[in-house]
């Protein structure tokens, strides 16, 4: 049977920099790949990205592929569009991410710098004595065996590891997003900027993507009328908008699609590490999309895991200590965010999506479930 020091579930940014980490700090890892679900929709990178993928050993899978974000341009609070533009940031532009590259291209990575990579699916089969743990591959019709000392679960928003393992999962609201990519532009569109707009019932998303298509995102509760996932509603709610539908007005609609759903909602494990196993990315902490920071948490709670985990089996246990310590700040600092950000719209404080997000007389006035578990503590910035 196959032994590893640690094995990797999920093969996505958190688990490919948990596996970087790791296999550059001397230790043998299995990267599983289970590749099920939906493909990933492009989404936006922040420049401070550069300084992780340095980090990682990584600096170059940005090189070709992805397009510039040049400006990040919001109409929140009021009807104008603001503007943050990235000559402003120290490290320079962003990126438009196509998503299915830049998994891959971290994988590849992972595997060129020692990792041993594969497809499949994690299955726990359970503990050897001396508590190795025994796990099964599934994947392109076989399965086997292996055993590692340590788990990392990087399986996204299911946390499938960790919540086998008996971790409870916790939410703060009901937020989904109804997503629908366009066709490329005749001629082509000159935009290279992010674009989000508020509006009575939740917000629009919207950015190019390196293909020359362009994703259209509408954010709101799953349990609203606002979620109708038909594409007249859709339509409907789109026509309504002041910047989204000019840009969108460029792209053709593609012919008999309709708009796809997928969790958006923030959620946390109650712990993130247990008895030889850690959570990272989406798995451990799970961000409304507003705060623009999945993929760069995901690469950083990735690298932070890996060297929790090599420092355990160094023999340092209170590396978990001061892993459980970080995610708790992180998600601190985050909620704070949170607040702020939706705080500072108020044109509808009397909607539903609005109400529950303003934690004020003229809203509901009761934490949300994660607010009380984790409480907005300062952080160092």
């Amino acid at each position: 049977m196959t032994r590893y020091d640690v094995l990797v579930a999920g093969g996505g940014p958190a688990g490919a920099a948990a596996a970087l980490t790791l296999v550059r700090a001397g230790r043998s890892v299995l990267l599983a790949d289970a590749g099920r679900g939906p493909a990933p929709v492009g989404e936006a990178l922040p420049a401070a990205a550069r300084v992780l993928l340095g980090d990682l050993g990584a600096g170059g899978v940005l090189t070709a592929g992805h397009l510039p974000c040049l400006a990040n341009r919001s109409a929140w609070g009021g009807p104008r569009l603001a503007s943050t533009d990235s000559v402003f940031d120290p490290h320079g532009h962003g990126w438009h991410l196509d998503r299915v590259l830049f998994d891959r291209q971290l994988r590849e990575c992972a595997r060129a710098q020692g990792a041993h990579l594969v497809a499949g699916a994690v299955r726990i089969n359970g503990r050897a004595r001396g508590g190795s743990w025994r796990v099964e591959l599934r994947g392109a019709g076989e399965r086997r065996t292996v055993r590692c000392r340590w788990l990392v679960d990087a399986t996204g928003r299911r946390a499938a590891l960790a919540t086998a393992c008996g971790a409870r999962r916790r939410t703060g609201d009901r937020l989904v997003a109804l997503h629908l990519t366009l066709g490329p532009a005749d001629p082509a569109d000159p935009d290279t900027t992010t674009t989000v707009e508020a509006a009575p019932d939740g917000w629009w998303y919207t950015a190019p993507l390196p293909t020359g298509r362009r994703l259209l995102v509408w954010y709101t509760d799953a349990d609203l009328p606002a979620a109708d996932p038909g594409l007249p509603a859709f339509a409907a709610r789109l026509a309504a908008t002041r910047h989204v539908l000019d840009l969108a007005a460029r792209h053709p609609w593609p012919a008999g699609a309709a708009p796809r759903r997928a969790p958006a909602h923030t959620a946390r494990l109650a712990d993130v590490t247990g008895d030889g196993w850690i959570a990272a990315g989406d798995a451990a902490a799970a961000f409304d999309p507003l705060s623009s920071q999945g993929i760069l948490t995901a690469l950083y709670t990735g690298l932070a895991a890996g060297r929790a985990v090599h420092a355990r089996l160094s023999g340092r246990p209170g590396a978990l200590d001061a892993y459980r310590a970080e995610l708790a700040a992180i998600d601190a600092a985050y909620l704070r965010n949170h607040r702020t950000h939706y705080c500072a719209e108020q044109r509808w404080p009397d909607r539903p999506f609005w109400r529950r997000r303003h934690p004020h007389p003229g809203g509901s006035g009761h934490p949300t479930p994660l607010e009380t578990a984790c409480p907005p503590t300062p952080v160092p910035t």
